[in-house]
């Protein structure tokens, strides 16, 4: 049974409902010729790594394997749109194949139906361009809000990155014409990710029992967006649970890179990053606890901005660890350029904010700072201490510190005292201190992605047998080792000495900067994008963006390289720092990815957003002067 949503024009998921417990209790037949070897004729030492998380597991290598299969009896009953789905993925494998379909009774206007729009001139406008043509009536706002609808809609035929249209999109464009003042966003059609609400629509985090709960009303962000002229017009999609650098979901399926479909594009604001990267949005808004914007950006070849964790409002941001206050999460933008980044930030940081969230610091952007154009004291290091960074990410932060350094820049060498033991011992036991009973709460009667699964074997465990796994694994695989032992249920007293802790370290890392006289800091980026499936594989490669959240620096990414045949060639000499299942994986995860994106990171120092977004532009700028003489 299948019907359609009058309000939203997305396919009704109450069919979804219904039948959960019949697939839950249903485990789906795996015909030989799937069965990956670690189920078959592999060692005995293969056997016990498709037992144990985040490990190499052969089951999970392939895209086509990336998310559960149903039953034939219960595919048949999937809703059908009849779009393609993504390269490299079958048919089967996502829950609902392609949920997202053009709402009824809208009309799609295209170049080719209504001559007068130029499609493609609208595409191509930066943001700032744009913002101006609609501010001084030289664009209708329907021209543009159209021309990217379309656009979201063909795209996401490719990639999968889609989870809702939001109809409203069309009177919110009537009301912002009748606008006696256009805000600074006037007529910009802007995409937001699944976790922040918008009024009358699901946030599902991927998770079935999140059907059908729309919410009552928008997100402060996307209220004040609206003030400002902006149009919501589509959702982004999601990993389960969105504690992931990947994108995939049981209910909308895994969305594929943009530009290149048999990789990632990052997580957990995967669909904003892949939307935006293949021009179907020209701005969008995501969250980030541990890189979940600037890693997406940083896959796709865009620009995201993670400012201080209370410099934007995060009423009617839907998380999975509601209530630790170890990783400070962060709203903010993505977009192609850093003055679109700019551009909303002025935009968010005014008087409406400010009424709406008093816990928001009355702070407006600081013009003066962002437009400043003296020279920067700059740190700067090119690998942490947990994973040794590959040669490409290396090649990234020098090349663009001697631009820096050529640009008339000071740059001053950093070590970051980020350690084994702050990591495992200070950040997951931070996001995990209830033993991780809230993370694991959330997934209870849900059908589960395959990467959640490995997990939740691991948090699931007893408290005994999470010590007594780390200690056997210790010699053998220390990284997983560390992960188990910090997986355990603290007290009280424990949690306020991990937060004294984290404050503590903060001042040493602050003193170090102040002691440096540094304005600012140039930081690795990990990359480039991975293959589809990796990204649940290795997650200690989040220590080069998690930091930051524990910090609460503000953090935001530029892409300023490709990778080359000479960056691959050093790869295959690449051992890390360990030699062991994680360092290997990395290799396995990024071989093969000539002429994909790479970034870098700019950090500045709390309620400095400006000053970060200003060294950001100013990379962009030598990047793209840069790239004009090659």
């Amino acid at each position: 049974m299948q019907t359609q949503s009058m309000q939203t024009g997305i396919i009704d998921k109450e069919s979804i409902q219904q039948r959960g417990s019949t697939v839950l209790a249903g485990v789906p037949p795996i015909s030989p010729s799937t069965l990956p070897k670690c189920h078959s004729s592999s060692p005995p030492s293969d056997l016990l790594l498709c037992f144990l998380p985040h490990l190499p597991l052969c089951c999970l290598s392939s895209p086509q394997l990336s998310a559960p299969r149903l039953p034939v009896s219960l595919l048949a009953q999937v809703p059908q749109v009849g779009h393609p789905w993504p390269l490299g993925w079958s048919s089967q494998t996502s829950f609902n194949r392609d949920v997202v379909s053009w709402p009824p009774g809208w009309s799609r206007p295209t170049s080719g139906v209504n001559p007068g729009v130029e499609a493609d001139r609208i595409l191509s406008l930066p943001l700032v361009e744009l913002s101006e043509e609609l501010r001084t009536g030289s664009l209708p706002p329907e021209h543009v809000l159209y021309t990217y609808l379309d656009k979201a809609f063909q795209v996401n035929k490719d990639i999968n990155c889609l989870t809702d249209f939001l109809q409203e999109c069309e009177s919110q464009l009537q009301e912002v014409k009748k606008q006696e003042k256009k805000g600074l966003l006037y007529g910009i059609p802007v995409s937001v990710k699944d976790s922040i609400e918008c009024k009358g629509h699901d946030s599902t985090m991927g998770f079935l029992k999140n059907l059908n709960r729309p919410a009552a009303e928008d997100s402060v962000v996307v209220q004040v967006l609206k003030r400002q002229g902006a149009i919501p017009f589509a959702k982004s999609n999601v990993p389960q649970g969105l504690l992931s650098y990947d994108c995939s979901n049981v209910i909308f399926g895994p969305t594929a890179n943009p530009l290149n479909h048999t990789r990632s594009p990052g997580g957990s604001s995967g669909g904003e990053g892949a939307l935006i990267g293949s021009g179907g949005s020209i701005l969008g808004i995501g969250t980030d606890i541990g890189g979940s914007l600037r890693i997406p950006a940083a896959f796709c070849g865009i620009c995201a901005f993670k400012p201080t964790g209370s410099r934007l409002s995060q009423k009617g941001m839907v998380a999975i660890l509601r209530g630790q206050k170890s990783a400070i999460p962060a709203i903010g933008p993505m977009a192609r350029d850093v003055d679109s980044l700019a551009l909303f930030m002025r935009a968010l940081l005014c008087d409406d904010l400010f009424r709406l969230d008093s816990s928001v610091p009355p702070m407006p952007f600081k013009e003066e700072v962002y437009a400043s154009s003296r020279p920067l004291r700059i740190g700067y290091y090119d690998t942490d201490s947990l994973t040794l960074a590959t040669p490409s990410m290396r090649r990234a932060v020098l090349e663009t510190k001697k631009l820096l350094e050529d640009a008339g820049h000071t740059l001053v060498p950093f070590k970051p005292h980020f350690s084994e033991d702050f990591f495992f011992n200070v950040c997951l036991m931070g996001l995990f201190a209830d033993g991780s009973s809230t993370y694991v709460d959330n997934f209870k009667g849900e059908l589960k992605e395959p990467y959640a699964r490995q997990f939740l074997l691991m948090t699931k465990m007893p408290d005994w047998f999470k010590k007594l796994i780390s200690w056997i694994t210790g010699p053998i695989i220390p990284r997983l080792s560390k992960m188990l032992g910090n997986l355990v249920t603290r007290s009280v007293k424990e949690v306020w000495a991990l937060h004294s802790e984290i404050e503590g370290y903060k001042r040493e890392f602050m003193a170090d900067w102040r002691k440096l006289d540094l304005d600012v800091m140039l930081c690795p980026m990990f990359g480039p994008a991975f293959k589809a499936g990796y990204p649940s594989k290795i997650p200690v490669l989040v220590s080069y963006t998690v930091l930051h959240n524990f910090l609460d620096f503000p953090a935001g990414v530029v892409p300023v390289t490709t990778v080359t045949e000479e960056d691959e060639e050093a790869l295959k000499s690449y051992k890390g720092y360990h030699h062991d299942w994680y360092d290997k994986l990395l290799v396995k995860a990024t071989c093969g990815a000539v002429g994909l994106p790479l970034a870098v990171q700019c950090v500045a120092l709390p309620w400095e957003e400006e000053l970060c977004l200003r060294f950001m532009k100013e990379v962009e700028r030598l990047t793209q002067q840069k790239q004009k003489h090659l």
